[in-house]
């Protein structure tokens, strides 16, 4: 292909002792005139390339028809009043309805479609929504109020709220809140107060009555945690700094401190205690070594515990007095199980969301008076129906760790074109959910596969950990040693094989293929993180040393630099590789993927190509964007393993 010109600089710096090459450091300024015409050019080539997919439209068309099933939340319940998200097929975003009633629309607020909804939160009473949207997928979410029963705007907006936790006091009258990673009490129409300061992701909760508050600081695989009484007007008193776990605490409506931790227990436990004595617990649930705790809800007479084993999730039903297991709650199918909410004063139902590879989300409601569960409210839309199954296939990393693949396929045998996804680290779980991407490449012929990491959350704290700082290779090598167990097994060959993955999903795919090129036909690499000396200082870089380390430490500069994909480009053919990334990401700097396109375009004679969006950010945005890059990526990789 007939790339456009890129210089290649004799930057070499010496970090450490070390001698790091960086031929590309002129393209981490997006505003230069050089950067400019590069990227005016990429773009151009990617329309041009594009343009000559045979699939691109009926991928499409695909992809939209099995994304019309819309979407729905669970409820949040504020007194009688129902507060939830739903969004129909023909919609681009989620609508925010209060009793069935639309009260809040992206659409209406910018007819572009370039707002999106980030979160909300209804006062105590639900007269009242505190909700934050921001514009083109920044994330840079703006604050207001709005009157639910008037639908205007209760006082003037607040800028600087990314995505922030908001905690309503009783009365309605005023919230806290984080703004520029400080903790505020703000007064609707007033101003405000500030509670806390540190350079920390916040973690805000409140009890039904108001009384007890609890702040949680996420430092990677730790976190910090503070406990104010407000009915004595008393400063958050700091009860957990760092340390070796994380812990979480609430003040159920029972008056009861509810703890759930990993200290002593990987995969998590509950303990209670009396909030006037926060640093004294004793065992309430215990762990269950073979299913994290992912969840956790009071209701009058019982406790429910939400867990996921392997990578199917589960809830538990414990008496409220001793905790002592009764049963589980009956769940639709094999699949993930999330958004269990409750009404803020217990009550003896809880809802959840269900979904797995082959079942579009709906809710569920759950009743412990009855023990029943049933169908509270199913996906807004249908789809068509895909011929496919989902199976479980066991293999071992390198090391001889035992690992897991989820094999999504339709009706066949023998090799098939195969896409392998992964992330594999923040703790984050893969559990099985329905995608239209996966669906349309499986009713296409081909199968596409999820990979148990480490690195990621599937078997609590203890496998995070196996997973970040010096331990990455691990991640990778699970991943390569799951695209060996397809190959051995039949399922594809290197020909048809293509590795998928987005942030640091995008990481382990730019890993993967510099580490074994032979392994993969293709990759598409999206919004990734990929020169790791430099990654921390843009986007949220800084945040995530506790996860991969710092070049400003000689050790774990070594560590870094041993996998770091855009520093282990060599003169050698690589995969054909689209990236994929988004001019308004402010989490992970599109200058990752701009830097790595032009040094494999410098060496490799497969197609390497840079799709960008121009009003779009790391977070999903409309609906009709995100089957467009869909349809594209499959289009792609179609191409290139057929």
């Amino acid at each position: 292909m007939d790339y456009p010109y890129a210089e290649r600089l004799a930057l070499v710096e010496q970090l450490h002792g070390q001698s790091v090459a960086d031929p590309y450091r002129w393209l981490e300024d997006a505003s230069s005139e050089q950067t400019r015409q590069w990227q005016a050019a990429q773009d151009e080539l990617w329309l041009s390339y594009a343009g000559t997919l045979p699939t691109r439209y009926s991928f499409r068309s695909r992809v939209k028809a099995l994304s019309s099933v819309g979407s729905v939340s669970a409820p949040v319940w504020r007194g009688d009043h129902c507060f939830l998200l739903r969004r129909e097929p023909r919609q681009d975003h989620p609508v925010l309805s209060v009793d069935g009633v639309e009260l809040l629309d992206p659409a209406k607020l910018d007819p572009s479609g370039l707002t999106t909804l980030d979160s909300w939160q209804p006062s105590p009473d639900g007269s009242l929504v505190a909700f934050q949207v921001s514009r083109g997928g920044s994330e840079q979410s703006v604050l207001h109020v709005l009157d639910v029963t008037t639908g205007a705007l209760a006082e003037e907006p607040i800028d600087g709220c990314r995505y922030s936790p908001i905690a309503w006091l009783p009365d309605g009258k005023s919230f806290y809140y984080v703004r520029f990673r400080q903790v505020l009490l703000h007064a609707v129409g007033g101003s405000d107060q500030r509670v806390l300061a540190d350079e920390a992701s916040y973690g805000l909760d409140l009890s039904a009555d108001g009384r007890w508050l609890t702040i949680s600081a996420s430092r990677g695989t730790t976190n910090d945690l503070w406990l104010a009484d407000l009915r004595a007007g008393g400063a958050p008193h700091q009860l957990q700094l760092g340390g070796d776990a994380i812990t979480l605490m609430s003040v159920g409506h029972d008056g009861r401190l509810y703890v759930v931790t990993t200290q002593d227990a990987p995969t998590g436990r509950v303990c209670v205690g009396d909030p006037e004595n926060p640093l004294v617990w004793h065992d309430y649930v215990p762990a269950d070594p073979d299913a994290p705790l992912s969840s956790l809800a009071v209701l009058d007479k019982v406790v429910l515990v939400g867990r996921t084993r392997g990578t199917i999730g589960e809830i538990a039903i414990h008496d409220l007095v001793t905790g002592r297991h009764l049963g589980d709650v009956p769940l639709p199918g094999q699949g993930s199980v999330g958004s269990l909410t409750t009404r803020p004063h217990g009550g003896h139902e809880a809802w959840f969301s269900y979904t797995d590879s082959i079942t579009p989300a709906a809710i569920y409601a759950y009743d412990a008076l009855t023990a029943e569960t049933t169908l509270w409210s199913p996906a807004p839309g249908a789809a068509p129906t895909v011929e496919a199954t989902a199976t479980p296939v066991p293999f071992q990393s390198a090391d001889g760790t035992s690992l897991e693949l989820l094999v999504i396929a339709g009706p066949g045998s023998g090799p098939r074109p195969t896409i392998l996804y992964g992330y594999g680290g923040f703790g984050q779980s893969l559990t099985p959910t329905y995608s239209a991407f996966a669906l349309a490449w499986v009713e296409a012929g081909g199968v596409f596969v999820t990979a148990t990491l480490r690195g990621g959350g599937e078997r609590g704290h203890d496998w995070h950990r196996a997973g970040i700082l010096d331990q990455k290779q691990n991640v990778i090598d699970d991943f390569l040693a799951a695209a060996e167990h397809l190959v051995a097994d039949g399922w594809t060959t290197p020909s048809q094989l293509a590795a998928c993955g987005e942030s640091n999903g995008g990481l382990l795919v730019g890993a993967a293929i510099t580490q074994r090129p032979d392994l993969f036909a293709a990759a598409v690499c999206s919004a990734p993180l990929l020169d790791m000396v430099r990654y921390e200082h843009t986007g949220l870089g800084a945040h995530w040393v506790p996860e991969f380390g710092s070049a400003s430490d000689p050790v774990q500069l070594k560590t870094l630099l041993s996998y770091s994909p855009y520093h282990q480009v060599f003169t050698q053919d690589y995969p054909a590789v689209l990236f994929t990334t988004f001019a308004n990401d402010t989490r992970v700097d599109p200058l990752h993927a701009r830097k790595m396109c032009a040094a494999l375009q410098h060496v490799s004679s497969h197609p390497v190509l840079l799709r960008t969006d121009a009003d779009s950010g790391h977070a999903s945005g409309g609906a009709g964007k995100g089957i467009a890059l869909a349809a594209d990526m499959l289009a792609f990789l179609d191409r290139q393993l057929r």
